[in-house]
């Protein structure tokens, strides 16, 4: 008898509208995706959302950017482009032009803006332990308590640092847990400063002992996934499983950030159906 499925979503930077609402719009999110995508119906998912926002902020968002169904023809594979060949072609030349090639391309300058508004989040969670500790433990609590069930682990922006951790700390804990597909959308898992707070409490950046599959969906155009190739930045863990990354078009608008556009998404419609 195989074992039941459970997906596990965990959302990103800033405030968030209750909890039940952001519960209510990922999987509204994901189940388009599948309808339009896939050409898959179901009325419902096995989901559960882990929230964390109330430990940062002190009542839900008043005026939150709401669910919206996509216009016809919005949900596009990604397709590579003349642009995104040379930036490929530059990005390899040399082994480190990726620093000048975002000065090039102005992202730089976007992402500080961006983060410089969301990263009070990001601050407590690396400098208040008590902060850090309550964000993991509701992850922590999620992946113990569902450890028999098949488990598909969605993280976005913010949440994809606090699900890497919890991942590495849970692997060092017991190497019989296990994850199936780890998938993280809209990273800042490839900054600098992250990379250097996960050395400071793991020897290696890695892929997590406990992830059986690891995919990185990032917009090109998203400046908090400003780092699009996770893969050559974390090692591959002791199984051989590296992080692979698919470039997407997050429909939202913006700067093409948002939870809900990278949920329906064709690449990761295509993850979702091979999982449930």
């Amino acid at each position: 008898m195989s074992a039941s499925k459970l997906i596990i979503g965990i959302h990103g930077l800033s405030n968030k509208p209750a909890e039940k609402t952001l519960a209510t719009w990922w999987e509204k999110s994901m189940l388009e995706g599948l309808q339009v995508n896939c050409k898959l119906s179901r009325d419902a998912l096995d989901f559960k959302s882990i929230y964390w926002a109330q430990d940062i902020y002190s009542k839900p968002d008043p005026d939150p950017d709401k669910y919206r169904k996509a216009k016809k023809g919005e949900l596009t594979y990604y397709q590579e482009g003349w642009k995104d060949y040379l930036r490929e072609k530059l990005f390899n030349f040399g082994g480190d032009i990726t620093d000048s090639m975002k000065e090039m391309f102005g992202m730089d300058k976007l992402a500080e803006k961006v983060l410089k508004s969301k990263l009070k989040d990001l601050h407590r969670y690396y400098e208040n332990p008590a902060i850090r500790k309550k964000l993991r433990d509701r992850l922590r609590v999620a992946i113990l308590d569902n450890r028999d069930k098949r488990l598909m682990l969605v993280a976005h922006s913010m949440g994809t640092i606090i699900a890497y951790d919890v991942l590495r700390e849970l692997g060092g804990e017991d190497a019989n847990l296990s994850i199936e597909h780890f998938v993280t959308m809209g990273s800042p898992l490839g900054l600098p400063h992250v990379k250097y707070k996960i050395i400071e409490e793991n020897r290696l950046v890695r892929t997590p002992s406990i992830v059986k599959s690891w995919t990185n969906l990032a917009d090109r155009r998203d400046p908090v996934a400003l780092d699009i190739h996770l893969s050559d930045d974390y090692e591959e863990n002791y199984a051989g499983v590296r992080v692979k990354d698919d470039l997407v078009m997050n429909d939202w608008g913006g700067i093409n950030h948002k939870s809900y556009g990278y949920l329906r998404t064709p690449e990761f419609s295509d993850l979702l159906k091979n999982f449930i």
